[in-house]
């Protein structure tokens, strides 16, 4: 009932364009092809955003149900037209003049559209200015589209959570198949660019959340080094680790937007200037000369997978790369519970700031938040508790010594003495692994089946981690991990970049 009301709203809003629906010259398009339609007066903004309101309205609300956006900007054509004036006097305002975009549901915005964490106690709550990155993307001329479905509380409310499932918005579907995760906790957004469902996508990360969706949904997805994109404005997990990142189908397209969401907030404490040029590492020859290691400790739950990953290092080779085999990190077994330590405290410290600064319809605080869980549990607690947020409220404040000793050692294990220290033995340009296994089935019942994934050192580190369609296992997409140390997202960009188009693994869902 929820999605049938959901395709009435849209289609009262934004009718379904014949147009749109048999035009195949819109589908999977990139920045740089749409920009050039654009200048050749074969393609308006407007016209864009109305392509994909009608696929969101033939494919998400309806259909196959997807159920991936789940918030619209009802101003979206109104921008799109003035973009379009703009355009015809001046040129583009910036590198994404037009370009519709995505936000996962964790990111304020002021465009008429709540930022819930897909939970019901934040279903009202409409922020009062938009978060910096979101100030930054408007500045580069891109659209809001709308809003994407998350693991609700970016899947930190659990422990026995499935992805892509949340009590306001119920389950975003595989587009690959609509019976398996579209693993989290952006899910939305991988889900919506794999689907087509806009060109742009920005999702959340502090482990996993931005690189596991993408690999799982066949796209490109960047973690950058924490600090480069603000967190202002983003519902937050753990402020050592959290961080927004761009997902597209393409790595030209996800490294154009990173461009876009990377400047300095000086409101934020862990600000880092992003190197200067993204887009400059965007080499065919890239590969050559890298000094590739195998993180082999990181690999080895899934027999089909790592069979796509050892064709993977024999096409590195082919363009050129030096595989350095088993570089193995020896201390992983301690990030884990040291990790998990620091997010409790983390998160119950950043979540009550955040809940301050909200309007007084909203729970204030990480306890006021579980009393509304208990007080209205056949919404929120169908399937699976929240263990994480109990947890959470039970941890002190962030002057324990305990909270201290779990931050130190996370640290030090994932830089000095993991990643940092294998770059150095063994004069590594980067660290290769497979990001994570097939999509498992949804099972509301017994949660997330992972069996392994790449994600927790450059996530924990707060490096850089980019993820590329590396093939697929039985139809469902695999992706190709790629991390380094700090700020070196230029080298992961140049074999990523080049390692897509020798390659040219993806392919669209059938829907």
């Amino acid at each position: 009932m929820k999605n049938v009301l959901r395709f009435i709203a849209l289609l009262l809003l934004y009718p379904l364009s014949a147009y749109s629906q048999n035009n195949m010259i819109f589908q999977d398009l990139t920045v740089i092809k749409a920009h050039n339609m654009m200048a050749d007066k074969q393609l308006t903004s407007e016209t864009l955003v109305n392509y994909y309101l009608d696929r969101i309205a033939r494919i998400d609300a309806k259909g196959p149900q997807l159920n991936s956006v789940v918030q619209l900007n009802k101003n979206a054509i109104k921008r799109a037209q003035e973009l379009d004036v703009i355009y015809k006097k001046s040129g583009k305002v910036g590198a994404l003049h037009g370009i519709p975009v995505l936000l996962k549901d964790n990111i304020d915005t002021i465009d008429g559209m709540a930022n819930t964490a897909g939970s019901w106690a934040l279903k009202n709550n409409y922020p009062k200015d938009d978060a910096f990155l979101v100030q930054l993307l408007k500045n580069a001329g891109a659209i809001i589209l709308g809003k994407t479905n998350l693991s609700e509380w970016a899947n930190f409310r659990s422990t026995s959570s499935s992805s892509g499932w949340s009590g306001l918005w119920g389950q975003s579907k595989n587009p690959y198949d609509i019976t398996t995760s579209p693993c989290g906790s952006s899910a939305g957004s991988g889900v919506a660019i794999a689907a087509d469902l806009a060109l742009l996508a920005v999702g959340t990360e502090t482990d996993g959340s931005v690189t596991c969706p993408s690999a799982i949904n066949g796209i490109v997805g960047i973690k950058p080094t924490l600090g480069t994109i603000s967190r202002d404005g983003i519902i937050p997990i753990a402020h050592s680790q959290d961080t927004a990142g761009p997902m597209a189908r393409s790595v030209t397209d996800a490294v154009m937007l990173l461009s876009a969401l990377t400047a300095v907030d000086a409101d934020d404490n862990a600000a880092l200037a992003a190197p200067a040029d993204y887009m400059s590492h965007l080499k065919l020859d890239g590969i050559k000369g890298k000094r590739i290691g195998v993180a082999r400790n990181l690999m080895g739950y899934h027999g089909q997978l790592d069979a796509v990953f050892e064709q993977a290092i024999v096409d590195l080779q082919a363009q050129g790369a030096i595989i350095v085999d088993s570089t193995n990190f020896t201390n992983s077994a301690v990030w884990g519970d040291a990790e998990f330590e620091v997010l409790l405290y983390e998160f119950k410290h950043g979540l009550n700031a955040y809940l301050a600064g909200t309007d007084d319809h909203t729970p204030k605080s990480l306890e006021a938040l579980i009393a509304f869980n208990l007080a209205h549990a056949d919404k929120e607690m169908p399937y699976f508790k929240q263990e994480i947020f109990e947890m959470a409220q039970a941890k002190g404040p962030l002057t324990d010594d305990r909270y201290l000793a779990a931050l130190q050692l996370a640290k030090k294990s994932t830089q000095a003495e993991g990643i940092d220290a294998l770059l150095a033995k063994h004069k590594l340009d980067l660290i290769i692994a497979p990001t994570t296994g097939p999509a498992w089935k949804t099972d509301w019942i017994n949660g997330d089946h992972y069996l392994g994934a790449a994600s927790s050192a450059a996530a924990i580190s707060g490096y850089p981690h980019i993820t590329v369609p590396m093939g697929y296992v039985h139809g469902l997409p695999v992706g190709l991990s790629m991390f380094s140390g700090k700020l070196q997202e230029g080298k992961l960009i140049e074999v990523a970049y080049g390692y897509e188009q020798s390659t040219l693994h993806r392919k669209s869902p059938v829907l």
